[in-house]
């Protein structure tokens, strides 16, 4: 993970009474010397016919809507400047949601998003809102994903690493993750944890002797002696101590949540690898399941090779034509 130098938040409600992404986006711009960008899409529709009766050109509407936006997010900015707190503010008419957020951190040059997760009731357990696994599935920037209202306060970081590389995730993304966690945990004066989550029903030989007894024991043994070794070797330079070492043997959608909460932890740190098609859906449904399952803040790594997934231009003003009475 790169030097963090800018941060970026993607503010979903300028006039909400309480806003914990930029709070918590705050604490890291001031234990890192930060500089931090507060930043609202303006991504609703407008529709044709409102616009007519209201007498307003397309000109006259944008200006008026971005500068109560900005006015808005200065109030709050000025709040955060009274702290030693470094801050600009910005707003656009782009949409979708997400594609706004990564264009401006493109332009911006962000080192780290953080956006506050949306709170609504999902259509099925496992399914995030569609701005928000969007945006972390889409943007090559961390993503931090604010789920907790709580301000950090020596906080426990949890790194889920991968050395197996069971969901198909590169190696260097496991030293990414790491440094990750121990950027924040050093900047927050709080505590780095490592996790790896393996199956123990599986192993990985060329060859098995399906003749030998007690097989299934057998397989368990090895399985766990396997996942021991590559997280040793992952973690052989990170001089954490044994009692901040985690091996689960669990699939990681069950044992990551539950150690987290095991541990309170007020972060964690994971990669994801983006796909297409078939492959995209079942590893993002193992990923997404992971997320929805954490009740902490959530930092989304990709590896160093993933592109910005976003058309280039802003979209501005989305219209939307009102549909004739029959």
């Amino acid at each position: 993970m790169p030097t963090i130098r800018r941060i970026l938040v993607a503010v979903k409600d300028t006039g909400a009474r309480s806003m914990p992404a930029v709070q918590k986006a705050a604490q890291l711009a001031r234990a890192l010397k930060a500089r931090l960008e507060l930043y609202h899409a303006i991504s609703d529709p407008v529709y044709v016919d409102a616009l007519a009766i209201a007498g307003q050109t397309v000109a006259q509407l944008q200006k008026q809507w971005k500068t109560a936006h900005l006015k808005k997010l200065e109030r709050v900015a000025d709040r955060l400047r009274a702290e030693g707190t470094l801050v600009t503010t910005a707003v656009d008419w782009d949409f979708p949601a997400f594609e706004a957020v990564l264009r401006r951190a493109t332009r911006a040059k962000a080192d780290l998003i953080v956006a506050e997760r949306h709170a609504s009731r999902h259509v099925a357990p496992w399914l995030l809102r569609f701005n928000d696994w969007e945006l972390l599935r889409r943007s090559h920037v961390p993503v931090l994903l604010v789920k907790s209202g709580q301000a950090y306060d020596k906080p426990v970081v949890l790194a889920a690493i991968d050395p197996s590389h069971s969901f198909a995730k590169p190696a260097k993304l496991d030293n990414a993750i790491l440094d990750a966690g121990k950027t924040l945990a050093g900047a927050l004066q709080g505590t780095l944890h490592a996790a790896h989550a393996f199956v123990p029903s599986t192993i990985d030989v060329d060859k098995l002797d399906v003749n030998l007894p007690n097989l299934s024991a057998y397989i368990e043994v090895e399985a766990a002696r396997h996942a021991q070794g590559a997280l040793d070797k992952c973690l052989k330079d990170s001089r954490l101590p044994p009692a901040q070492r985690h091996l689960v043997g669990r699939h990681a959608v069950d044992a990551i949540p539950e150690l987290a909460r095991e541990l309170k932890s007020s972060i964690v740190v994971m990669g994801a690898v983006s796909r297409t098609g078939i492959k995209r859906l079942l590893i993002g449904n193992t990923a997404e399941r992971i997320l929805d399952a954490l009740s902490c803040d959530v930092l989304v790594l990709k590896p160093s090779s993933f592109a910005t997934r976003a058309p280039r231009g802003k979209r501005g003003v989305q219209f939307i034509a009102t549909p004739m009475a029959i």
